[in-house]
């Protein structure tokens, strides 16, 4: 009997990816109060790199110590720009604020991905994306929005790119999958060498 593989997040969008690649898995969200680890990191001094990581891990942390025979996937997925951390957006407004904010100016998302099994991490990564968005118009802007809001009302930065975010963007420098909020290809070569997918 193969091991266990289960996701710790409620994205459709990982459980798409997971499931068009083949990966057998189970779905179990993890229930962390991410705004306060999120907020207590940066107050140590924590980098946006840091907080992804610790995010994720928490996470898979969660799950595996209630399931420690299998393999636990914990994700979180951060916006920086400028040295600053971006939260999802909470109203139209401020996910306006955000857009108008990325413009015309680069940003980076980083999706950290931590794998655990047994109550201890056995493998993590985190992938880098940068992109490049537009100097589109105000009325643009408030079309999309009008257009997008309810599919784009959880995601930070106020975009999807598999939708009509994409035209937002002018260049996008990485890994397509790690802007959907799964680093896939590193992951899929992890679980090929454990064994736990055929290759």
């Amino acid at each position: 009997m193969s091991q266990r593989i289960i996701l710790a997040s409620g994205s459709e969008i990982r459980q798409k990816l997971l499931k068009n690649a083949g990966v057998p898995f189970e779905v179990q969200i993890a229930r962390v109060d991410e705004e306060s680890i999120r907020n207590s990191l940066l107050a140590d001094g924590a980098s946006p790199r840091d907080v992804s990581d610790a995010l994720a891990e928490q996470k898979a942390r969660c799950m595996s110590q209630k399931n420690p025979e299998a393999l636990i996937i914990g994700c979180d997925q951060i916006l920086e720009v400028s040295g600053a951390i971006l939260a999802k957006p909470k109203s139209v407004d401020e996910a306006r604020a955000q857009l108008v904010h990325l413009r015309g100016s680069r940003h980076s998302l980083l999706s950290a991905v931590v794998v655990y099994e047994g109550g201890a991490p056995v493998w993590r990564h985190i992938g880098q994306v940068r992109l490049h968005m537009h100097s589109f118009s105000d009325s643009y802007l408030d079309a999309y929005l009008g257009r997008n809001w309810h599919s784009i009302q959880h995601s930070v930065g106020g975009y999807k790119l598999e939708e009509e975010g994409v035209r937002l963007f002018s260049k996008i420098e990485g890994d397509y999958f790690t802007v959907l909020g799964l680093p896939l290809l590193e992951l899929l070569s992890y679980f090929s060498l454990r064994g736990v997918l055929e290759k």
